[in-house]
């Protein structure tokens, strides 16, 4: 096995050709997360984005493994704050050995947070979470009458919802796709809004994480598209979702919606409708990644698939003291996140303080 590490613009069509067509083979290297041309759109606004080519016998190109190279020979995955399926896209039944890819890339240590399932560093996670996955193969119909058996009052709230809102403020109608960048920055201030109002880390408020999303609204490939869908009661946008789509599935990434309109639970009603818009255009599947907690997300799933959250560490000094300094911290995140009691409780505090910063 031979690694060779160039910049994610360097990429050519042939290697481009060769990257979609492992992930077409493998469903779960499918989403859209993992498409060149994400990678490619991340290495523009990130100047540590690399991307390993791996070659097995003959030369032949067996994997790609995108990647950020940071201090003290620590790597993450390409965009990794926002990207929420990581990992190696690779030909079928390759044999890639963790160890010297690290080695290959220039790395001590890869760290990851949702790892798709197959990967050669699985054995490196620590926690193993379940996605959100909504099934719409049968279509929207038969995605309702599934959440409907296993979760009657969402929906029956969700109806309620729908017809009050109609109601008072205009009629309901879902756009799949919008392609206009001032609905995209309205989305980005609802979000940074309610990152405030929840006391966690404004996304948007990284220079990089805004380009990002600008650049991949402004995709249109067969394999990773942009796709803005804004739900509008009569000529007023309430609630909206910038997400990635190939022609069969669409990946979350951020939900917003104006908090003005709160008391009619827009965003589940937004994804409801949206689910039903991408069933009409051929979309089969949608996966929101890991929920935390009991979220409206939760109770509109009708399936998932493994994710995995942990640290590969190469045989070096560097990554050695890596683990040392590492290991506590990392034990104190997996107790927070596998306790719901202490979840909730860090939730909440979190949250207060959002409220008093808002106020400030």
């Amino acid at each position: 096995m031979q690694v060779s590490v160039i910049r994610p613009h360097e990429l050519g069509p042939g290697e481009i050709a060769e990257w979609r067509a492992m992930q077409q083979a493998q469903p779960r290297l499918a989403s859209p997360f993992l498409a060149p041309e994400f990678t490619i759109a991340a290495g523009e606004v990130l100047p540590n984005a690399y991307v390993a080519v791996i070659h097995g016998e003959g030369g032949r190109i067996i994997g790609f493994f995108p990647f950020e190279r940071h201090r003290f020979g620590v790597g993450k995955p390409i965009a990794g704050w926002v990207t929420f399926a990581q990992g190696i896209v690779h030909a079928p039944g390759a044999e890639i050995d963790p160890d010297a890819l690290l080695k290959g890339a220039g790395l001590d240590v890869w760290e990851f947070g949702f790892l798709v399932g197959g990967q050669p560093f699985a054995r490196y996670a620590s926690t193993v979470a379940e996605s959100v996955l909504l099934d719409l193969t049968g279509g929207y119909d038969a995605y309702l009458a599934r959440v409907k058996a296993n979760s009657p009052r969402t929906i029956k709230t969700a109806m309620t919802r729908m017809r009050k809102l109609a109601r008072e403020v205009g009629e309901l109608r879902v756009e799949l796709h919008s392609p206009d960048p001032a609905d995209l920055r309205l989305l980005m201030r609802w979000k940074s809004a309610q990152y405030r109002r929840i006391g966690r880390q404004d996304r948007f408020a990284r220079r990089w994480v805004a380009q990002l999303v600008e650049r991949m609204h402004a995709t249109q490939a067969p394999g990773c598209s942009g796709t803005l869908t804004m739900l509008w009661a009569g000529e007023t946008p309430v609630a909206g979702h910038i997400g990635l789509r190939t022609p069969e599935l669409l990946a979350g990434w951020f939900p917003a919606y104006d908090a003005a309109y709160a008391k009619y639970s827009p965003g589940l009603l937004q994804h409801l409708l949206m689910a039903k818009a991408a069933a009409e255009h051929g979309i089969r599947l949608m996966d929101w990644s890991v929920s935390q907690g009991d979220d409206y997300k939760q109770r509109l799933r009708t399936g998932g698939h493994m994710v995995a959250a942990g640290c590969a560490w190469r045989g070096s000094p560097r990554a050695a003291a890596h683990r040392l300094l590492t290991t506590p911290v990392g034990r104190l995140r997996r107790l927070a996140l596998e306790t719901p009691w202490a979840y909730r409780l860090i939730d909440r505090v979190m949250r207060r303080y959002g409220e008093l910063r808002t106020r400030a």
